[in-house]
């Protein structure tokens, strides 16, 4: 534990230019302290004392503002910068090395049971706002850009941007509509977007006839 929280610091000295020595970190980087408390919560995590181990949770919640639940498993490196509002949920796996920036959620749709959150890969980089939620898997070295919401797998060295996310660059190249064999336009979903289009037409004529006066 006390060479991860070793390694934590370093890297984040290295990786953000505003970081002048790692004292600076450890006594100011509510990040770095989001992380240092999480992993004494899970050492009692995983020694089943389970109460003590969400009280540290819940604390290190109130002063920091980010939510880590003590049952996710998180690797080396792992640095939230302007980390008010990010939220990792119990299943989370995360590997080194990655970056989480404020507003980010690591969660599940409520729909699955057991594995419920997603794993991120080594390297992976997720912007301000964004959610990634499910039981699937970022590749390593990959991005999310700001306010992304990924419901999908994402493979290893891509970048995914939008709502839902779509795989915009991967291996350096752009990927055009034609080569992206994964985010398939859903035919039912267009049909219902362009109803749902047509209703608001319809509604907004209405509203303008009701507002005629008589004989008009």
């Amino acid at each position: 534990m006390f060479r991860n929280i070793r390694y934590d610091l370093q890297s984040i000295k290295r990786r953000d230019p505003a970081a002048r020595n790692c004292l600076e970190i450890f006594l100011l980087y509510s990040g770095f302290h989001a992380v240092f408390w999480y992993r004494l919560a899970h050492w009692f995590y995983k020694r089943h004392l389970f109460f003590l181990a969400r009280l540290i949770s819940q604390l290190t919640r109130f002063f920091t503002g980010i939510e880590i639940h003590p049952g996710a498993q998180i690797g080396r490196g792992l640095m939230i910068d302007h980390g008010s509002g990010v939220v990792i949920g119990e299943t989370t796996i995360i590997g080194d090395d990655c970056t989480l920036y404020q507003g980010v959620t690591l969660g599940g749709t409520g729909k699955e049971c057991g594995k419920r959150h997603p794993t991120l890969g080594n390297h992976v980089m997720v912007g301000s706002g964004a959610k990634v939620l499910g039981p699937f898997k970022v590749g390593d070295n990959s991005k999310i850009a700001s306010n992304a919401v990924v419901l999908s797998e994402i493979p290893p060295n891509s970048t995914a941007v939008g709502v839902p996310a779509r795989i915009v660059r991967r291996n350096g190249q752009k990927i055009g509509a034609e080569m992206d064999q994964i985010h398939i336009p859903d035919p039912v979903s267009q049909e219902l977007c362009k109803l749902l289009m047509k209703i608001e037409r319809l509604e907004k004529r209405v509203a303008e006839l009701e507002h005629q006066e008589p004989g008009q």
